[in-house]
C-alpha cells in the first residue's frame, strides 16, 4: 500500500469547481455610473460647505446654520475670485475694457456664485435639509445679496446687467422669408 494520503481540497470560494457548483456565488458589485457634471460639482460644493462650517468657531454642525453662514460662507469664497471688481475710487471704475492695471480686488463673479448657490440648495435638500421653505440658500437675504452683487459688478464694468430674453425661432424664420419675399417682389418691381 502506498503511503501516499491523499486528501481532498477545497477550491477557494473565487474559484468554483465544476462539483461544488451548486452555491451560487454572489454577482461581483455593478460599476456605478460616473456622475454627470453638474452632479459632481455639486457633491464639491456641498463639501466644500460643509468643510467651512468645521471650520467655524465653534464648529457648525448642518441642522445649525442659517442664512448668515451661507452668506459669510460667499464672502469667504471672494478671496478665490477671479473677477476684477473696480472699486468706485478706481479711475477704471465703469470702464469695460480698462487700459492698464489696478489695485482693485479680485472677486467671485455673480454668475458663479448664482449657480454655486442653485447647486447648494439642490444638495440642502438632498441631504435631508428639510422643506424648500426652510432651505437657507433660499432665504430672501441670499436673494437680495446676489442682486447686489450683481449689480454693483454691473456698474464697475460699466455695463449694465439685462436679463436676456429668448426669441422663439419659429417667429425669426417667418420674418426672414418675409424679408426675402419682401426684396424678390422689389427685385421684380424694379426691372
Amino acid at each position: 500500500m502506498s503511503s501516499d494520503n491523499h486528501t481532498p481540497t477545497k477550491d477557494p470560494p473565487d474559484h468554483p469547481s465544476s462539483s461544488s457548483n451548486h452555491h451560487k456565488q454572489p454577482l461581483p458589485p455593478q460599476p456605478q455610473q460616473p456622475l454627470s457634471r453638474y452632479e459632481s460639482q455639486k457633491r464639491r460644493d456641498w463639501n466644500t460647505f460643509i468643510q467651512y462650517l468645521k471650520s467655524q468657531n465653534p464648529p457648525l454642525m448642518m441642522s445649525q446654520f442659517d442664512y448668515t453662514h451661507v452668506l459669510s460662507f460667499l464672502r469667504y469664497l471672494d478671496q478665490f475670485g477671479k473677477t476684477k471688481v473696480h472699486q468706485q475710487a478706481c479711475v477704471f471704475f465703469g470702464q469695460p475694457d480698462p487700459p492698464g492695471p489696478c489695485t482693485c480686488p479680485l472677486k467671485q463673479a455673480w454668475g458663479s456664485l448664482d449657480a454655486l448657490i442653485g447647486r447648494l440648495r439642490a444638495a440642502y435638500e438632498e441631504h435631508g435639509g428639510g422643506s424648500p421653505d426652510t432651505n437657507p440658500f433660499a432665504n430672501g437675504s441670499i436673494r437680495v445679496h446676489l442682486r447686489e452683487v450683481r449689480e454693483s459688478q454691473a456698474k464697475a464694468r460699466g455695463i449694465p446687467y439685462r436679463k436676456k430674453k429668448r426669441r422663439k425661432i419659429k417667429n425669426d424664420v417667418v420674418a426672414i422669408k418675409k424679408d426675402v419675399a419682401n426684396s424678390s417682389v422689389l427685385n421684380q418691381s424694379s426691372t
